[in-house]
């Protein structure tokens, strides 16, 4: 029999498995897998037959299950985009994701080949998904800046809310509306990055460059999630480009251009200002780049980043300053606190244990036999710059002061061209270990697309013995139903008695923006809803979104997680009368991810405004 008409009937009985599969009743995630797996079964006997015993034993046999599990990974994700969100027919869309998948399985490769393969398939992993995994609760709350644009708001600067805008106006009001911006982001910190690498340490690094960026958690997520990391990290590698092309390959315009980067970095973000020290730090200690401060350039450069960044200045004016003050003094008062463990921890989380371990290795080792102003010295000494400034700041911050997880990520943009020297590093000053950190890269970068796609799996069709968690804040299982049966309520209430439900969600944003974005795709004008700012809990934008005098006499429809917070004592002095508590349970096909519980309000009445 021809060898290339054997080598269709795998993945032509994989999709005829999965159509008597998914017919006789199995779930989308059963068949997916179970055909997968008799496909991939007909595949490996084909291969033991025609190759030999020999070749049916270690690594090619890894490496073929390893393939196998990332295919089912991507296979399942378009599955549940095509025939979940798309509504095409499964046994149509079967056929695209078999040959999605086919893609993945792959011979042995060379290193440029395996790299770039896992480049690709990061990225149309992210893509895949990014369309039918539910919005985190801070997405639908910067999809809640994008209905209300503005050019500043309370806690973040209004780049992330410009670009929601733009995605929902292109693709609709969907979560890849919403996420194609961070897609986009992230395509734009990977080519300034390649660049940047390949300009500082040749073509081979910034092909591994480009794998960090894919594969490392932080760079995974900002190009996935849409939150302002997305855009700052994009701006904080077009900078570090233009940055390096002016300091060290000493062209005049590149000084423009870093400029206008750091400018839509300085609107996406406050955090990436800590890139002027760095410029200052390298100015006065590089010789040869002394000569720019007696050049325009650097200061057009610096008057392009301040015009850019003037709508925010202009906003904060108009409001008291309330955003500086957010970031700033409101940190700076929080009870002192020591936090460097969890500094520590997070930049584990964000760029694996081995991105820790080389990231010390790369600053601890020292350069011989190469002089000071050498061209490999000042290009060391720029990346040094770029990464230790910055962190320096938020390790004295820790000291003292609570920290989040992402507040080292994009600090690390700098770090990636130095991590790709150790994954393909035969430096001798490092000895034997700069073999077994070179060894651990690949391991550890596959490990971490596996975890993903397992991931991003279970958040769409679950995984085989595992529940779901009741937090779904950090786990976004639910809100599509929740969101439903909340709209469902209101709406009859409106229906029944001639007035619109105001929906308050009693936490600090994540019930009122879920509710409002998939609340509102079951209404034809959008749906407002509002926080517990109402009650005396912290507003943040809804405080201005939604102000409570504009509230008065409205009746609420209050929602929350647990009783107890229907029942505060503020609630019932700011109504008139208060329904039942009704206790609800939120599911997934059969499975309870958690309870939750609401209650009417009638006739709110704002702190101030009772008795009048």
């Amino acid at each position: 029999m021809n060898r290339r008409i054997v080598a269709l009937l795998p993945p032509l009985i994989d999709v005829l498995s999965f159509c008597v599969l998914f017919g006789a009743g199995l779930s989308l995630r059963a068949a997916n897998a179970y055909a997968l797996a008799i496909g991939l079964a007909c595949s490996a006997l084909w291969r033991w037959r025609t190759q030999g015993k020999t070749e049916a034993e270690g690594r090619d046999w890894l490496r073929f299950g390893i393939s196998a599990v990332m295919a089912l990974f991507l296979r399942a994700g378009l599955l549940a985009l095509l025939a979940q969100r798309w509504g095409w027919a499964p046994q149509l869309a079967i056929f695209i994701a078999v040959a999605l998948s086919a893609a993945v399985s792959v011979p042995t490769l060379s290193w440029r080949n395996l790299t770039l393969g896992l480049i690709v398939y990061s990225f149309v992993l992210r893509l895949v998904y990014a369309g039918s995994v539910e919005l985190l609760p801070e997405e639908t709350y910067y999809w809640n800046y994008s209905r209300h644009l503005d050019i500043g708001y309370l806690d973040h600067p209004p780049m992330v809310a410009w670009l929601i805008r733009l995605g929902t106006a292109v693709f609709g009001q969907t979560e890849f509306g919403v996420r194609a911006g961070a897609l986009c982001c992230g395509a734009v910190t990977s080519v300034f990055m390649y660049r940047l690498t390949r300009n500082l340490f040749g073509q081979t690094a910034a092909f591994a460059a480009l794998l960090l960026v894919q594969a490392l958690p932080f760079f995974f997520l900002s190009g996935l999630l849409m939150t302002p990391d997305a855009p700052l990290t994009a701006a904080w590698a077009a900078s570090l480009f233009f940055l390096e092309r002016a300091l060290i390959a000493h062209q005049p315009r590149a000084w423009w251009l870093a400029g206008v980067c750091l400018g839509v970095g300085m609107i996406s973000k406050y955090s990436i200002a800590l890139l002027v020290p760095v410029t200052l730090a390298f100015m006065l200690w590089d010789p040869e780049s002394r000569r720019w401060w007696r050049r325009s350039e650097p200061y057009v450069g610096a008057l392009f980043a301040l015009l850019i960044f003037s709508p925010v200045l202009i906003w904060n004016a108009q409001h008291g300053w309330i955003s500086f003050a957010f970031q700033t003094s409101r940190r700076l008062a929080e009870t002192p606190q020591f936090a460097l463990h969890k500094l520590i921890g997070s930049m584990i989380v964000l760029i694996t244990p081995t991105g820790v371990v080389a990231l010390v290795a790369v600053l601890l080792r020292r350069r011989a036999g190469a002089s000071d102003a050498s061209d490999a010295a000042r290009r060391r000494r720029f990346v040094g710059l770029a990464v230790l400034i910055p962190l320096a700041v938020v390790v004295a911050f820790s000291l003292r002061h609570e920290v989040k997880l992402d507040w080292t990520g994009a600090l690390m943009t700098a770090a990636l061209p130095a991590l790709a020297c150790t994954m393909i590093a035969t430096d001798a000053t490092l000895q034997g270990f700069a073999g077994k950190l070179r060894g651990a890269w690949i391991p550890t970068l596959v490990i971490m697309l596996l975890v993903y796609g397992a991931g991003l799996h279970y958040l769409v069709l679950g995984l085989p013995g595992a529940g779901y968690g009741k937090h779904i804040e950090v786990i976004p299982v639910g809100w599509r139903d929740l969101s439903a049966r909340i709209t469902d309520i209101a709406d009859t209430y409106g229906r029944d008695h001639g007035t619109d439900l105001l929906i308050v969600g009693m936490d600090r944003y994540a019930i009122a923006s879920e509710l409002a974005f998939y609340g509102g795709a079951h209404r034809a004008i959008g749906l407002e809803t509002a926080n517990s700012f109402l009650f005396g809990g912290m507003g943040l934008m809804y405080s201005l979104w939604v102000p409570p005098k504009a509230q008065e006499h409205r009746n609420l429809l209050l929602v929350a997680w647990s009783p107890q917070e229907l029942e505060d004592k503020s609630i019932a002095a700011q109504v008139a009368d208060l329904g039942p508590i009704v206790d609800e349970v939120l599911d997934r096909n059969g499975v309870i991810i958690r309870h939750y519980y609401h209650r009417l309000a009638f006739d709110y009445r704002p702190v101030g405004t009772r008795g009048e």
